[in-house]
């Protein structure tokens, strides 16, 4: 009986780290990322000031728009999963423009930290990584620094 008791607890440890988070907005709420989001606040949105917004438009789905301006087209995002890596990164698999040709879907970290959030990963599923370590690779450029906006 306590052979079983032991085996069932393993089993319960073992599994994979996905079945054990929390929901999307769960996580999204507890890292205080809902809101709006931009390098600088006070500035309009552009390509070097990107203004993004978090929201939950319905109960568990987590939407994120990236405002560039008035001459660019707002990229949306739709979050499909989350997973907590430490007090200060999460982990989130998206859907890039959903619903149009463009859709893809990528796997990204951010890091969440004093009111201030990092991409430090961006890979689309089959392709090559855009964003490693917080350095945008095509560009050779660090990420932004977003500050949560009151």
């Amino acid at each position: 009986m306590r052979i079983a008791a032991v085996m069932v607890l393993a089993a319960a440890t073992a599994m994979p780290a996905a079945a054990q988070t929390a929901p999307v907005d769960a996580l999204f709420e507890q890292f205080g990322l809902f809101g709006i989001w931009a390098a600088d606040c006070q500035q309009p949105a552009s390509p070097a000031n990107p203004h993004v917004s978090i929201t939950t438009p319905s109960p568990g789905l987590v939407s994120e728009s990236h405002d560039l301006g008035p001459n660019y087209t707002i990229n949306h995002y739709s979050m499909v999963s989350a997973e907590r890596l430490s007090a200060e990164q999460l982990a989130v698999a998206v859907i890039f423009q959903p619903g149009t040709e463009t859709e893809e879907r990528q796997n990204l970290v951010f890091r969440v930290r004093e009111g201030t959030r990092r991409t430090l990963f961006n890979q689309p599923d089959g392709g090559a990584v855009r964003v490693k370590d917080g350095i945008a690779l095509a560009h050779g450029s660090k990420t932004p620094v977003l500050n949560k906006c009151e």
